[in-house]
């Protein structure tokens, strides 16, 4: 038997098991994309009003921070800058939940040492997850290139190969991570930090350049994305780079999967009290969870700290454009173009934060399916009272970012503090609402409770591009985003913030009611 038997069934049973998550990462990220020209053809119609936004933009230091330099004012090119950065990064995270998911997932749960009793090769499971995040990465380079082949064919197979390189080299980072460490929730936790990282390392170095040849974003991938300068030149050898740090990555990861044992890591998880502070369900939850709430905390914080500080100067990039401040104003509300953007961004950090919620109240479904949860419960734990515990981890959670990020906003845009706040935290009943989707999934159906990811994905495609695409009220009334008051600028409304909030209860309670009847995973 070789090292590699029994890869291709892998690959299709990863293909399976991923039949919901991939495809909605794939359209979100591929319709966010696809999108932005008409959007920006709305929004800057003339060349010359596209090359005045190139000027701006090469003076505007906080704004090429969060979203880099322009290099054209060609739509294509516009595009590129717009959402060049975040299709990289969602495509990053794709990829790094994707291999985490059938390496060391695969192995915590039990089920490697299963299929490794069978004919499957020792490099088997770690070639088969490559192979399914470079499909789903590969699909998505081929919808982008299709879809933005009007702007230019070379551009856009550049872009869309540059987008796909990104992802490709965070299934790597994530392949070598998940040998380091014993767990799944580490390993995310740890490449999630290098993305991070790499985005810091980008804004960095185009706040200090212009045109992208700083050496700091030239560490990072998601700098190599924004130099392939796609539509703006296309250059082609800035490839080069991903296709020579992803085979080494493999390497790297082959290797150490070859030096150790199954279930084992090189680096060592500290085993933790049995009693004291861990004493309850809920204390547990916290243990298990803690890692993750304390990185969405600092990221949230830091993330309307740049927010904050890019406000002023977005508003007065757009404050002449009549197109502009019409998005930004069925975004944010009214109430003056300041007030407008900040409120767009706060919804923005919303939608996100409902990817943390539903991460979060999934942790259930995953103690439940590795059998973790069966000797807690084993012991004088109810079911609702070992959930309660990672409900209210997810559920606090979820206002414990809110809040940090108005306090990231008003530190940085330093205005009063009340308004901003109460825009912040006004979004959590919404993110509730999809949180408590998940529940009612995970209690009812739980082996569909992975759609959870694609209601929250439905909900980030909604409010980010429907209102740049004037998309009917009907369509933006169908998220719970769209039903929630505008602020800072607007009226405080507290009907819909009660009626979402009495929904989102609605929910946990018949998620709750279901997982009390029916049967456990085992």
């Amino acid at each position: 038997m070789t090292a590699l038997a029994g890869t291709g069934t892998l690959v299709r049973f990863s293909l399976r098991r991923d039949r919901a998550l991939v495809p909605v990462w794939i359209a979100v990220n591929a319709l966010m994309v696809l999108s932005m020209p008409a959007s920006l053809k709305g929004l800057y119609g003339t060349p010359g009003a596209r090359a005045d936004l190139m000027r701006q933009m090469s003076a505007n230091t906080s704004l090429r921070a969060l979203v880099g330099p322009v290099y054209d004012d060609s739509l294509g090119a516009l595009t590129a800058w717009r959402v060049g950065v975040y299709a990289g990064a969602l495509a990053a995270v794709m990829s790094l939940l994707v291999v985490v998911r059938h390496t060391r997932d695969e192995e915590e749960s039990g089920r490697q040492e299963l299929l490794s009793s069978g004919m499957v090769g020792r490099r088997a499971p770690l070639t088969a997850a490559l192979l399914t995040a470079a499909a789903a990465n590969g699909l998505l380079a081929l919808l982008i290139t299709a879809g933005l082949a009007a702007q230019g064919a070379s551009g856009a197979l550049a872009f869309g190969l540059a987008v796909a390189g990104t992802g490709l080299v965070f299934a790597g980072v994530a392949a070598v991570v998940a040998q380091l460490t014993e767990s799944a929730r580490l390993a995310r936790g740890l490449t999630a930090a290098v993305l991070g990282a790499a985005f810091v390392l980008r804004a960095a170095g185009d706040s200090a350049s212009d045109d992208g040849s700083s050496v700091l974003t030239w560490l990072s991938p998601l700098g190599w994305l924004e130099n392939v300068r796609a539509f703006a030149g296309n250059r082609w050898w800035v490839l080069g780079l991903f296709a020579a740090a992803v085979p080494v990555q493999g390497a790297v990861a082959f290797a150490l999967a070859g030096r150790r044992d199954l279930g084992m890591s090189f680096l060592p998880t500290r085993p933790g009290p049995a009693t004291g502070r861990l004493g309850t369900a809920a204390a547990l939850a916290w243990r298990l969870q803690r890692g993750s709430v304390l990185g969405w905390s600092a990221g949230f914080f830091l993330a309307g700290l740049v927010y904050g500080g890019v406000a002023t100067g977005a508003a007065d990039l757009v404050r002449d454009n009549e197109q502009a401040r019409q998005v930004f104003e069925r975004m944010g509300g009214g109430g003056g173009l300041t007030d407008a953007l900040l409120g767009s961004l706060i919804g923005m950090l919303g939608l996100v934060a409902a990817l943390y919620v539903v991460q979060s109240v999934l942790r259930l479904s995953g103690e439940e399916s590795s059998g973790r949860a069966e000797p807690v419960l084993a012991g004088a734990v109810g079911r609702l009272r070992w959930a309660a515990g990672h409900l209210v981890v997810a559920f606090g959670g979820t206002a414990l970012i809110m809040l940090l990020a108005g306090l990231g906003f008003t530190a940085g845009y330093g205005g009063d503090t009340g308004p901003v706040l109460a825009a912040c935290l006004v979004q959590v009943p919404a993110v509730w609402v999809i949180g408590g989707t998940a529940v009612l999934l995970y209690g009812v159906l739980p082996r569909g409770a992975v759609a959870a990811w694609a209601v929250a994905g439905a909900a980030l495609l909604v409010g980010w591009v429907g209102p740049a695409l004037n998309a009917p009220q009907l369509l933006l009334d169908a998220s719970p985003f769209g039903h929630l008051p505008k602020l800072p600028g607007g009226e405080m409304a507290w009907g819909p913030v009660v009626s979402l909030t009495g929904l989102a209860v609605v929910l946990v309670a018949a998620g709750l009611a279901g997982l009390r009847r029916r049967d456990l995973a085992g």
